[in-house]
């Protein structure tokens, strides 16, 4: 498989600042665009080796850091006005518009890591997609959350996190293992929507009820029975706001695949190229080809 040489560049998020992102350059023809959207706490390099592969597959794939996150870090996190919803409408919406512009009439798709599916409703030009793979996404509401961490998340957001963000003026995740450091903005607001039942359609109210609603780009959900984080319960909750668009649900243990663990984070493992990434994510890309459908069916 060849090395594909990723080439960072800024993108312009619209509202004052650069992020950071990556761009991987299809082996062969362009047969697509991809944008991976990090989880909460996730750096873009995390996701490099699935980045990689993905574009020897033949697609155009960018990663990217949310504001204050990773290389889109620039500032200290302390001085950063930002919340979850900016990181959507404003980091998310140029990211998109930036591959939009490079994809041209191309299918253009979206693989959201945990949080980077929950807020794809107010992502500005999301009815350019194609389609839409949530990977290991659900509600954060932490008394559904899976048994593991329901009473490390009640400490978190009871004591942890309010404490530490009014001392250091940002979340210190990375001093303590949690999460990973979160400007105060970001972690305030991801602790409302975790106590609540209805986790951000029940704190942001109707708005976001019905930029969930207005999604109608077909989805494939991608969960796991081991994710120490999210529950089946998580999922279907976060993927019963989607009340339009064309869902296929998947929940995978990690039997299946002839692996003891995948959890929240496996996924992105390339212990996973042969069955994860080849068996259940490519598939959901190249129903948009189906030349090369065919031909497999054929070879088969």
């Amino acid at each position: 498989m060849a090395t594909i040489q990723a080439e960072e560049r800024s993108i312009d998020n619209g509202n004052g600042h650069l992020l950071s992102s990556y761009w991987y350059p299809p082996s062969g023809a362009s047969r697509g665009a991809v944008v991976i959207a990090p989880a909460m706490g996730v750096r873009q390099g995390f996701y490099a080796t699935f980045a990689s592969w993905l574009a020897n597959q033949g697609y155009i794939v960018v990663t990217f850091d949310y504001l204050g996150m990773g290389r889109s870090r620039r500032i200290p996190l302390r001085k950063l006005q930002v919340d979850i919803l900016d990181w959507a409408r404003h980091d998310c919406s140029a990211v998109l518009g930036a591959v939009a512009g490079a994809a041209g009439e191309l299918p253009i798709y979206w693989v959201g890591h945990s949080v980077g599916a929950q807020i794809l409703p107010l992502v500005e030009g999301h009815e350019r997609l194609s389609r839409i793979v949530t990977i290991a996404a659900g509600s954060g509401y932490w008394r559904e959350n899976s048994p593991q961490i329901r009473r490390k998340a009640w400490l978190l957001w009871h004591g942890l996190a309010p404490a530490l963000t009014a001392i250091a003026g940002y979340f210190p995740g990375d001093r303590i293992g949690a999460v990973g450091d979160l400007p105060a903005g970001v972690i305030r607001q991801w602790r409302r929507w975790c106590l609540h039942p209805d986790y951000l359609v029940g704190v942001e109210g109707e708005p976001m009820r019905q930029a969930f609603s207005a999604v109608r780009t077909p989805l494939i959900s991608l969960s796991f029975t081991d994710d120490e984080m999210m529950s089946a319960r998580n999922t279907e909750s976060l993927h019963d706001f989607y009340t339009a668009s064309p869902k296929t649900m998947r929940r995978i243990a990690p039997s299946e695949v002839g692996a003891e663990r995948i959890g929240h984070f496996g996924f992105f493992r390339d212990a996973f190229k042969s069955t994860l990434w080849s068996e259940h994510l490519l598939p959901a890309l190249e129903q948009d080809h189906p030349i090369k459908a065919v031909a497999q069916a054929t070879a088969t």
